[in-house]
């Protein structure tokens, strides 16, 4: 069930019918199109999406596929099933080339091969049956011009023989008679024959009308031109006139006699054309697909919504046109989160959100495929219902709220768990209070129905219900509250803020209109929407952490699958190293044997003399410490290089270690400080007023909070501060004024000016000027200044880029363009 009766309207899903039949082929097409409706059936809707599929295919694909005679011939057959009726020479040309369509399209899917590629065409084609009969009987009696054959019938043939003869005679003759006249001067030498009323006859002047004997059968509008059938030719003319009837009657015999024939095959006809239809509605189908980048996602028979980077078809094609790209919406709704609350900023994406789920869902069922990435899934639902827009009526005496409480009635009475609900601004149209209360126990109610849906809202207590109910979750529409712009990106799992107040900021409301609606919301509301700010940018924080951590994870298992396949290498070059060794040690011994052998010859022939037997021993003495000089030289180096490897790899697992743990550049030996920070402390800069939340602690280096900024700075730059100091700096900074130097980043940061003029300033006054500067742009997150200092001596400038140079968040410190003051200006980027 579709509900209410408007909601192809509501969704924009008539401009997506719109798209679609410009890519048909033909009026039957079309009208495929315009009753295309949602498919309440999982088989029908999961095998007309397998059929787009499968087209799609055959697009993207070399194949050549019949597009041409598409023809919407359903009044022909309408009219061949009526007995005493015949086909006009056309219909039945039409009829033959659309036929030859269907029978290229049968050719095309025959085939084994074709069977596994695109097996639920195949099986749409087995359903079509053509009859030879009717292609062989329709060659016989019409030309491939679509005319009719002179030897369609016999007796055709000879009344066309006679005819063609009779006016080839009164061509014959009608020229001889007009050269005669031109001849006599009658008529004009450049004068042609005409035809009037089928006659061929002579244009005359008016003057010499009589001269040609004849039969007047038209003048022009001038009456200064007559036409004249000559007398000789009027006898052949009407026995022509004759003939062309007895040919018109014959042909008319013809087709109804052939007519009569093929009239037992009108359902198999109808049924050819039918299915050059459906292929035709198919197709186009599939070429909408290919402009808005639709695929088939996973269909399954289950409530489910899973999709990856969704996208809305017509906001994708506009976007195009302009050259941008639609910020891709990740779905999720499954039977453990089956209702998403989304809250965020007006105009910051939630009813396109809404749209998006509700038009994809219904093009899905309709058969259409959907812009989704691979990977997706989508469930199948019987019910779809919206409550959108103003549906007040005067006729019906209703107001805007009393439409969607009608719509509520609705949906609680007919939802179940196969129900889709789409609601957008729950709960408004009425007093916040009452109708937030309505809201939620409609909310609870729906809830208890088990069924799915998509919910827009700013409603604080309905948010607050989700987070503690089982099958409702929280969704947010991101917002840049730095840049005061929305980000169109949906995030699950949390409430949104509405940045009423920023938004305020940014469209200029005054400062003070802005200030008495804080007093009136009070601080729990106010804190409320300002802790939700404060959980995203924690969020995101930990989240580029998390990235950060697993990168460093990734970097050290390679690091370490490096340095055990090169330990694996050296212990098998280890023990090739100690095979060679053992060998030749082999062959030293087998050297040192003779030695010894040759030494006791020699002790032996010098008949035992003590020089030469010292010199021998000395010998084989040297010998022996080479072999194992070499032997130890090997096993050491060998031994010393595992070691250093082992040692690396301890290195790397120790210093990933201290790098995730935050402690990577922690020193050997650390002084001793005064002031232990910890995380979670609360801090200030010394020298400020800014309470700030330490968030990580790395070596030296400290992440802190600001509110929406998060900086890095030295530790030894932060001041702790205890519970009762934090208390005094908040009280303090509430009782500042507005104009004063309140730290309100939003309002600093829209008054907040890039450049700097300490022209004329001494040293010492400049340089407090420059660093009141450079604190407050950090503070603003302010990523370019520009200090004029002008040239003169150049002290200034000296001065203000050696202290520039020892702040930690300063990048970068140029001269300006030179067409733009050059050296006189300090063009400062901070990081």
């Amino acid at each position: 069930m579709i509900y209410p009766g408007n909601f192809e309207q509501k969704i924009d899903f008539l401009k997506v019918r719109e798209l679609v039949k410009e890519s048909c082929l033909s009026d039957l097409g079309r009208t495929f199109v315009d009753e295309m409706e949602f498919i309440q059936q999982y088989e029908v809707a999961r095998t007309r999406l397998h059929e787009v599929d499968e087209f799609l295919n055959i697009l993207s694909s070399d194949e050549e596929f019949p597009v041409e005679n598409y023809f919407d011939l359903r009044p022909a057959i309408s009219k061949l099933r009526i007995n005493g009726t015949f086909l006009e020479v056309k219909e039945l040309f039409s009829l033959r080339k659309s036929l030859q369509t269907v029978k290229n399209i049968l050719i095309f899917f025959k085939g084994d091969d074709k069977a596994g590629r695109y097996p639920n065409l195949k099986q749409l084609s087995d359903t079509v049956t053509l009859y030879p009969y009717v292609f062989d009987g329709i060659d016989r009696i019409l030309t491939s011009q679509g005319k009719i054959k002179d030897n369609a019938s016999a007796d055709l043939a000879k009344i066309r023989a006679d005819l063609y003869s009779k006016q080839s005679t009164v061509s014959k003759l009608i020229h001889r008679i007009i050269a005669q006249a031109q001849k006599d001067g009658w008529v004009d030498a450049d004068t042609s024959l005409s035809i009037r009323d089928g006659r061929t006859v002579i244009p005359v002047s008016a003057t010499n009308k009589r001269k040609i004997p004849g039969i007047i059968h038209d003048e022009s509008a001038t009456g200064k031109t007559c036409y004249v059938e000559p007398t000789p030719v009027v006898e052949l003319n009407n026995a022509i006139s004759e003939l062309e009837a007895e040919e018109r009657r014959e042909i008319v015999r013809i087709l109804r006699q052939f007519t009569d024939t093929i009239r037992p095959y009108a359902d198999d006809l109808e049924d050819s054309i039918v299915y050059l239809g459906i292929t035709d509605f198919i197709r186009a189908k599939a070429r909408f697909a290919t402009r808005i980048n639709g695929q088939l996602p996973k269909f399954i028979n289950e409530s489910k919504v899973s999709w990856i980077n969704a996208r809305h078809p017509l906001l994708f094609l506009s976007f195009q046109q302009e050259g941008r790209k639609v910020v891709p919406l990740k779905m999720e709704l499954h039977s453990e989160q089956r209702i998403l609350l989304i809250s965020g900023p007006n105009a910051g994406g939630k009813s396109v959100c809404l749209k998006t789920v509700g038009m994809l869902q219904y093009m899905l069922q309709c058969g259409l495929l959907i812009p989704v990435e691979e990977g997706s899934e989508a469930g199948f639902f019987k019910n779809i219902f919206i409550d959108i827009g103003d549906e007040q009526s005067i006729e019906n005496d209703l107001s805007t709220y009393s439409s969607h409480l009608l719509n509520m009635k609705h949906f609680t009475k007919n939802g179940d768990d196969k129900t889709l609900l789409l609601i957008d601004e729950f709960g408004t149209g009425t007093e916040p209070m009452l109708g937030g209360a309505i809201a939620e126990s409609v909310l609870q109610k729906l809830n208890s129905l088990n069924v799915y849906g998509v919910i827009t809202t700013h409603y604080t207590n309905l948010k607050h219900f989700a987070s503690q109910t089982e099958g409702i979750v929280n969704g947010a529409m991101l917002y840049d509250s730095q840049k005061l712009e929305p980000l169109f990106q949906l995030e699950t799992g949390k409430p949104g803020s509405s940045f009423a107040f920023e938004i305020a900021y940014k469209i200029g409301l005054p400062q003070d209109v802005i200030d008495l609606a804080k007093e009136k919301v009070g601080e729990e509301h106010f804190h409320f929407d300002k802790h939700l700010r404060e959980i995203s940018r924690d969020k995101k924080y930990w989240e580029r952490k998390r990235e950060n951590i697993r990168k460093i994870e990734k970097r050290l298992e390679d690091m370490m699958d490096k340095e055990k396949r090169e330990l694996d290498h050296v212990q098998s070059m280890r023990k090739e190293i100690i095979s060679k060794a053992e060998d030749e040690a082999k062959r030293i011994l087998d050297n040192s044997n003779k030695v010894i052998e040759n030494t006791i010859r020699k002790i032996k022939e010098a008949q035992a003399d003590k020089e030469k037997t010292r010199d021998a021993r000395k010998q084989v003495d040297e010998l022996k410490d080479k072999v194992l000089e070499k032997n130890l030289d090997t096993e050491e180096k060998i031994l010393r290089k595992i070691e250093k490897l082992r040692e690396r790899e301890t290195r790397v697992k120790q210093g990933n270690k201290d790098e995730v743990t935050g402690n990577r550049d922690k020193p050997v030996v650390e002084p001793v400080r005064v002031q232990e920070f910890t995380i979670g402390m609360p801090v200030r800069i010394q020298g400020q007023s800014s309470v700030g939340e330490i968030m990580e602690i790395s070596g030296k280096s400290v992440v802190v909070a600001f509110g929406d900024l998060i900086m890095t700075t030295k530790l030894n730059k932060l001041e702790a501060l205890s519970t009762g100091e934090k208390k005094n700096l908040m009280k303090r900074k509430k009782s500042l004024p507005v104009t004063g130097k309140a730290y309100d980043m939003n309002q600093r940061r829209m008054s907040f000016k890039p450049g700097l003029d300490v022209r004329g300033k001494r040293v010492e006054e400049a340089l407090q000027m420059v660093q009141e500067f450079v604190d407050e742009a950090i503070m603003l997150g302010v990523f370019e200044l520009k200090i004029l200092h002008g040239t003169g001596t150049g002290a200034l400038r000296q001065f203000i880029r050696e202290y520039l140079n020892t702040v930690d968040m300063v990048q970068s410190v140029k001269d300006e363009h030179i067409e733009f003051g050059g050296a006189g200006i300090s063009v400062v980027t901070l990081g």
